[in-house]
């Protein structure tokens, strides 16, 4: 596999725009939307993660996944939730907690944070639960 340059990655991820629903995006292929995820990461300062999920074990699931591939270790503060769950993890902050989630969309939104212009500040997203599941 070739190193993605920023713009293809871009490219790969820009149908993730967090405003419509397309689960044919999300069974697409994954291993590209991974490597595209993992080169905008690297041309960012940090990662804000917004974890929307059916229950809070799902959730946990993603925010463990995303968090490893991306080098994060999250402690998430909160008790049970019963239904969907939306997680938030800022590792700047170190805030990571869980709430009730009304909205319909399920997935994982990817705030990337730069402090110079020439680093990406992009949001990808709904991005699939399970994109770094085997």
């Amino acid at each position: 596999m070739t190193q993605l340059t920023a713009a293809e990655a871009h490219q790969i991820l820009k149908p993730f725009d967090c405003l419509r629903r397309d689960d044919a995006l999300s069974r697409a292929n994954k291993p590209r939307i991974r490597e595209a995820l993992l080169t905008v990461v690297q041309l960012s300062d940090y990662q804000i993660l917004g974890i929307c999920a059916d229950n809070l074990t799902e959730g946990q699931q993603a925010l463990k996944a995303y968090s490893a591939a991306l080098g994060y270790a999250p402690e998430l503060k909160g008790g049970a939730i019963a239904d969907a769950v939306y997680i938030k993890f800022n590792p700047k902050s170190g805030l990571c907690y869980a709430e009730a989630y009304t909205g319909e969309y399920r997935g994982v939104l990817v705030s990337c944070q730069s402090a110079y212009e020439s680093g990406v500040n992009e949001m990808y997203g709904h991005l699939p639960l399970d994109l770094f599941e085997n």
